[in-house]
């Protein structure tokens, strides 16, 4: 399964990963150094809660930390890829109830990292927009610039959901 296109023209993050709300972070697996290149973001035991959206060998978290992967494209997505997006949403805001700290994390920790966040951010009662901007404002502009999931937000998952179901 692809789950990432090669996209030349998008920069790597400035940090490995950004709190969009307390407790609820949003990151991937590559950054920008300070000097310009580009490093691995490894985890290890600085969250409670760790949401893989796309897994590589030797980027953690640690024995002992609560780890769910669920791989997913950087594309469309179908009925069952959007009920896995919409368990970790549900998972992850569980989790923040729960006084723990979360993070979502896909390759550059933009689109498939920003689907999750977006969704349980609306599962707290932000509209898609809000939530949209809320997370190009704390992660980085080019957060959620997979067009077709701005969509699925707006749509709302469970919706869009049925909608690829039925499509199926």
């Amino acid at each position: 399964m692809r789950t990432r296109g090669k996209q030349a023209d998008v920069p790597a993050p400035e940090h490995a990963w950004n709190e969009v709300v307390p407790g609820l972070w949003m990151g991937g697996h590559e950054f920008r150094r300070q000097s310009g290149q580009v490093g691995f973001a490894v985890v290890r035991n600085e969250f409670d809660v760790v949401q893989t959206l796309l897994r590589l060998p030797g980027h953690g978290p640690d024995e002992g930390v609560e780890h769910h992967v669920w791989p997913i494209p950087d594309g469309p997505l179908d009925g069952t890829q959007l009920a896995g997006v919409i368990r970790l949403a549900r998972a992850a805001c569980d989790a923040l109830d729960a006084g723990r700290k979360v993070l979502v994390r896909c390759y550059h920790g933009y689109n498939r990292s920003g689907l999750v966040v977006a969704h349980a951010l609306v599962r707290q009662g932000h509209s898609a927009d809000e939530a949209i901007r809320l997370i190009r404002s704390r992660r980085s502009p080019w957060a959620l610039h997979n067009e077709l999931f701005v969509e699925y937000l707006q749509a709302g998952l469970p919706t869009a959901r049925l909608l690829e179901e039925l499509a199926e």
